[in-house]
């Protein structure tokens, strides 16, 4: 496999100087080690590892905000140990080490996983596939949680996030137990699997179980929810890639960075959450409204082109030297923040492709 991959990639950049390569669909130990094999020596990027990730953790900025308890306190149970759960978990530590300064280790005893097996533990009796080890816990003695109900008690979750593509995993008894360990906060639950006929449960499941107390986001689509006491409509959050692999192309394209760096990925989460406006912040909502979506990406593209300027990694002097004139408002933060100016948000705004509103605008003007 890595021999055919080699001869492709090496034929493509040769053909193509400059190009942007984004993996896609992989299976899980090939995504993780074709990403490690080139980030480096091309410009390319994994949808399903860090596209994910970087969407999920803007969707969990936003719910750690209306939870009701400190991030330090959060408590996250994992369903599903894929490409996609772990590049998530992977993305949602460093948030933590880097917006809440907990140590790397602390912030890594947050997360449980839950693969086919059971909670995944360092002594289970089984081999771990390498990308599990990292989550792998040291800490349970003999207990040994073989099903989601068992692990549900052990761990206490504060946040349930499902990606394990099995229909319905998040059942009422799941549902109502996760609101019942959470009287003194809001649940947070993300089905993220998609389509729908995988999809660990609906949003109008969660809203019904949790008594309309859930912060919500999924990987595909659901409709609105109407209160039925209230008449109050809700709106789910979908936490799809959608949001961020447009916008690292644009980026990409534009400042020609020399990688994809974990801290240009993170600061494109933070950008992505920042797009939130004041109703949809007003109603709790988790992610900008889809009818939005170009303008968030022109936001998300221009943080990008700020960060790699940044960093020391764009490539393209246009790009560097408007940066350099107009920096974001905390071009001086220690941290990725997601911040641009208006210059380069507009500069992008240019670049972006614009579909016809009709079919006479792509009918050449008679002169």
């Amino acid at each position: 496999f890595y021999a055919a991959t080699e001869k492709v990639l090496n034929g493509l950049t040769a053909a193509f100087p400059g190009i942007f390569i984004q993996f896609e669909d992989f299976n899980t130990p090939h995504a993780f080690g074709l990403l490690e094999q080139w980030r480096d020596r091309t410009l390319c990027f994994n949808d399903d590892i860090q596209g994910t990730g970087s969407v999920i953790l803007a969707g969990f900025i936003s719910a750690i905000k209306l939870a009701g308890i400190p991030a330090k306190d959060q408590r996250i149970l994992f369903v599903g140990a894929g490409s996609a759960g772990v590049g998530v978990a992977k993305q949602l530590v460093d948030y933590l080490v880097i917006e809440h300064q907990i140590p790397e280790e602390q912030a890594k005893a947050m997360f449980w996983f839950v693969d086919s097996r059971g909670v995944i533990t360092a002594n289970r009796g089984d081999t771990l596939a390498d990308h599990k080890v990292y989550f792998a816990r040291q800490d349970n003695g003999d207990t040994q949680c073989k099903t989601l109900e068992e692990a549900l008690e052990y761990v206490k979750p504060t946040a349930l996030i499902g990606l394990s593509t099995i229909y319905k995993a998040f059942n009422e008894q799941i549902l109502t137990r996760m609101n019942e360990l959470n009287q003194e906060s809001r649940p947070i639950i993300f089905p993220l699997s998609n389509p729908k006929t995988k999809a660990e449960c609906t949003f109008e499941e969660a809203m019904r179980f949790t008594n309309n107390r859930v912060l919500f986001a999924s990987g595909t689509a659901f409709p609105e929810y109407t209160i039925p006491e209230t008449g109050e409509v809700r709106v789910p959050g979908q936490g799809n890639n959608m949001y961020v692999f447009p916008p690292i192309g644009l980026g990409a394209k534009l400042a020609k960075p020399t990688s994809i760096t974990d801290s240009l990925i993170f600061a494109v989460s933070k950008a992505l959450s920042n797009t939130l406006n004041s109703d949809e912040i007003a109603r709790g909502e988790l992610y900008p409204r889809i009818e939005r979506i170009r303008e968030t990406s022109a936001q998300v593209a221009a943080a990008f082109v700020h960060q790699a300027v940044r960093e020391g990694l764009a490539q393209d002097q246009f790009w560097i030297d408007l940066v350099n004139a107009h920096p974001a408002s905390s071009a001086t933060s220690p941290t990725p923040d997601g911040t641009y100016s208006q210059a380069v948000l507009d500069e992008v705004s240019k670049c972006m492709w614009a579909p016809a509103e009709s079919v006479q605008q792509l009918i050449p003007t008679k002169l």
